[in-house]
């Protein structure tokens, strides 16, 4: 870092919102975490195209066979969800920009690995067609690697927020209180749902409920590892406290909102309209909607601000971002 890229002391980005140099070698993204991202963001991205756009082809085309559209299509728009986060988070330099969606990532993948492995005889692996066998060793392949890749790649960053980055812009009260609300939702939620496919990971007896429609066990454990990805994401988001590193989550958290928002109005008659459960779900999603997307354009507002501040860099640019690759 030079001298012209330094803040004066006093002013008033030094007070409480110092701005890491990128090269600090405690907030640098290592490569290993890179080629994680891009691994996830093509794998996801093969999720959204067979889930989100052709949820009636998983019998043919998918690791197993999902039975209701709405249930496909909600998986699928939660995988769109963890690509916007993936896409997002390899734009970044410093590992706090990074962090929670890595975290978020290794969540979900241990919880949907315990899932793959109690339902393997649910994946297409010896039977259908060849393409729903290739994916269902695809599927197997993928969550008995990548769990542990996010595990060293965790260990090796540090799972906490490095020391010398400070808090640049908090977190509004309001915001604070309702991603809580939010997160213990979603995490209650899909701890139901992965319990319940435990308890039942013998049968096709869908599951039944809280939850606006049908699901079955496999896919009950993975709707709820992605609910329990998002609720712990929100915890971390208040715990991290800073609107300016959090351009990534909030994307996706309203991408999540949004795309689930349409796949109800797009398979409105496969759910009950007099089910309170429905609108208790639909309002929860508005809120997420809300949060997610007050909080991309704070961290936009914020990172141009503190780019004005600092003397030799443009206002809308944003100190710590880098190309794809």
């Amino acid at each position: 870092m030079t001298a012209t890229d330094r803040v004066a002391p006093g002013s008033s980005a030094d007070a409480g919102s110092h701005q890491p140099d990128p090269q600090d070698p405690a907030d640098v993204v290592r490569p290993g975490t890179r080629v994680l991202l891009r691994v996830f963001v093509g794998l996801t991205s093969l999720a959204v195209v067979q889930l989100l756009f052709r949820p009636g082809q998983t019998a043919e085309a998918f690791a197993w066979h999902i039975h209701s559209e709405v249930t496909a299509a909600f998986i699928g728009a939660a995988y769109a969800a963890g690509t916007v986060l993936s896409v997002v988070a390899l734009r970044q330099r410093s590992w706090s920009r990074v962090r929670i969606p890595v975290l978020t990532v290794t969540v979900f993948t241990w919880l949907t690995l315990v899932a793959t492995v109690l339902h393997t005889h649910r994946l297409h692996l010896t039977d259908g067609d060849a393409l729903a066998r290739g994916a269902a060793w695809l599927w197997l392949a993928v969550y008995l690697v990548i769990p542990f890749a996010c595990l060293a790649v965790v260990c090796a960053q540090g799972w906490r927020r490095p020391a010398a980055v400070a808090r640049r812009r908090n977190l509004p009260l309001w915001l604070s209180a309702l991603l809580a609300v939010q997160g213990a939702a979603l995490a209650a939620a899909g701890a139901v749902l992965f319990a319940g496919g435990l308890a039942v990971h013998h049968t096709a007896e869908p599951m039944t409920g809280f939850w606006p429609w049908d699901v079955m066990p496999l896919s009950a454990q993975v709707i709820g590892a992605w609910l329990v990805a998002f609720g712990i994401a929100a915890a971390l988001v208040i715990r991290e406290g800073d609107l300016t590193r959090l351009r990534g989550p909030a994307a996706a958290y309203a991408v999540f909102g949004a795309l689930q928002l349409l796949v109800l109005a797009r398979y409105r008659a496969e759910v009950s309209s007099s089910d309170p459960w429905l609108w208790a779900y639909v309002g929860v999603l508005v809120t997420v909607v809300v949060a997610g997307g007050y909080g991309w354009a704070a961290a936009r507002r914020g990172a141009a601000a503190g780019a004005d501040r600092v003397p030799g860099r443009s206002p809308v640019e944003e100190p710590s971002f880098a190309p794809i690759g």
